[in-house]
């Protein structure tokens, strides 16, 4: 049933071992998480500029590759915006190919085996994770927070998708979201630490601060004892954790989110916490915060409350508010991850759809006009909702990767905050609208939709009623860029973001 000596056949030996119920869900599960990874693999290859793909030839049929070496690769038409998992087999020259990390061996590329192995990993962990719901249930989420550890497929358009090297199948039971776990946080004292904020009475030993720490950082990097912490709820990310509220893990909402350092490759990155970043995160916050206040309450920003840092991107942490401190929860609203979304049922109308479109171009759009590029993808952006369902507000978290532009501030009278990281700050046009479009418009809103046609639908409603700036002619006429994701993974040798230019849905 399994490749030899692949990421699938260990992890259903692990299985065996650790969790032996799940086996035959695991299994079941496999040809759906090959066939999504594989999708996401497709778009890539189809989109990005990869310089060993000589040319693209659409055909009746689908979309042909052509190797820089004359060999051909054929699959069907590729929809840079679909979210299904709709390819489940290619074609290089007469072989016919469902498994992604297998077709990634054969094309032969540089850096192309460490990536292969980063797919065998994403596609077996991803039916663990899928074959992990299916065990809990589907109860009707309350909180944000149950919302998101909904989220079962991670990223919708990065092949590493479910891609945790160095998670044994145990570690990912324990601390994935989409396996709903109680992880039990370390406290480690550091006499020695950078603090920003308020940090809290019950995170300090006398006069010694303690540092909130993920289990896996523990066991694995640190190589430090820690003191028994309180017990928490993993999102999204991993690495970030609900706290519970006045004491009570099971309540309706969270406490404070605290975000801990993972040194871990998820995805793309390393989830360190940097020195500056820590440094930074008070200030950081309260500007933003000013900004948001412009939008007319439509926009809200999740409060830094304390950061803290021993002076290593591998020991540190960060407190903020959780996003329910903007609901009017008595009145019945709520708020949902926008990567959640499509678990609701919601995006199948097209009126709500427009509307929610509507509203995150109109704020995304405000922000950027006054000099803030939010990365608005689908994990750090949440809608408010009505009782009835209608989008209300926003509310976006994480400030770590936005981008600022003194020169846009100065036009509305504002002035940039002094001590900003450099790389958060510059005036370059493409950069600004590349953070904005790539993570709102080709990451948020199309995973929302979930295809081309769809998200050209609410676009066009949409954006008849924006102001007419250069922003916006942008959004309507040029290409829409979004990260190369595989591109950078094929290319250790370049850090930093790469991009590429997808078809604008509304040309």
């Amino acid at each position: 049933m399994y490749p030899s000596c692949s990421a699938e056949t260990r992890l259903a030996r692990e299985l065996d071992a650790v969790r032996p119920s799940l086996a035959a869900s695991y299994a079941s599960a496999l040809p759906g998480a090959r066939a999504a990874v594989l999708t996401r693999l497709w778009r890539a290859l189809a989109h990005e500029p990869l310089l060993w793909i000589a040319q693209r030839e659409p055909t009746a049929d689908g979309l042909t590759l052509r190797l820089s070496d004359g060999r051909r690769l054929h699959g069907p038409p590729a929809d840079p915006y679909a979210t299904a998992a709709y390819v489940t087999e290619v074609r290089l020259e007469k072989r016919v190919y469902d498994r992604p990390a297998e077709l990634m061996t054969a094309l032969g590329v540089p850096h192309g085996a460490g990536f292969a192995a980063e797919l065998d990993h994403s596609t077996a962990s991803l039916a663990l994770s899928r074959a992990g719901q299916q065990e809990l249930g589907a109860s009707e989420p309350v909180s944000s927070r149950e919302w998101e550890q909904r989220v079962v497929d991670g990223h919708p358009y990065h092949p590493n998708c479910r891609s945790r090297p160095g998670f044994s199948v145990a570690e990912q039971l324990a601390y994935g979201p989409e396996h709903r776990p109680v992880v039990r946080l370390g406290l480690l004292p550091v006499d020695d630490c950078l603090v920003r904020g308020d940090w809290p009475k019950w995170l300090w030993d006398g006069e010694c601060p303690l540092i909130p720490v993920h289990p896996w950082q523990t066991a694995h990097v640190l190589g430090a004892t820690a003191q028994d912490g309180p017990d928490a709820r993993p999102l999204m990310s991993l690495r970030t954790l609900a706290l519970p509220y006045d004491g009570a893990l099971d309540g309706p909402y969270d406490g404070p989110h605290v975000k801990t350092t993972l040194s871990a490759r998820l995805t793309s990155s390393v989830r360190d916490i940097s020195i500056a970043s820590v440094e930074t995160a008070l200030t950081v916050s309260g500007f933003v915060e000013s900004v948001a206040a412009r939008t007319d309450g439509l926009l809200h920003v999740t409060r830094t409350l304390g950061a803290i840092s021993a002076h290593s991107p591998d020991l540190a942490a960060v407190l903020r508010e959780p996003p329910e401190s903007y609901a009017d929860t008595a009145a019945g609203e709520r708020v949902v991850p926008v990567a959640a979304l499509p678990l609701t049922g919601l995006p199948s109308s097209p009126a709500w759809l427009a509307g929610f479109t509507r509203l995150a171009l109109a704020v995304g759009l405000r922000l950027l006009d006054m000099g803030v590029a939010l990365e608005a993808h689908g994990q750090n952006l949440l809608v408010m909702l009505a009782p009835d369902g209608s989008p209300r507000r926003l509310v976006y978290r994480d400030l770590a990767d936005i981008r600022v532009s003194p020169a846009r501030l100065n036009r509305h009278g504002v002035t940039a905050p002094d001590g900003l990281a450099a790389r958060m700050v510059t005036d370059d046009e493409t950069a600004l609208r590349r953070k904005l479009f790539g993570s709102l418009v080709a990451g948020a809103l199309a995973s929302t939709a979930g295809s081309a046609p769809v998200l050209r639908e609410a676009l066009r409603t949409a954006v008849r009623e924006l102001p007419h700036t250069s922003d916006v002619t942008a959004l309507r006429e040029a290409p829409l860029p979004t990260k190369a994701l595989t591109l950078m993974r094929l290319s250790p040798e370049r850090p930093g973001d790469q991009w590429t230019l997808l078809p604008n849905p509304l040309s």
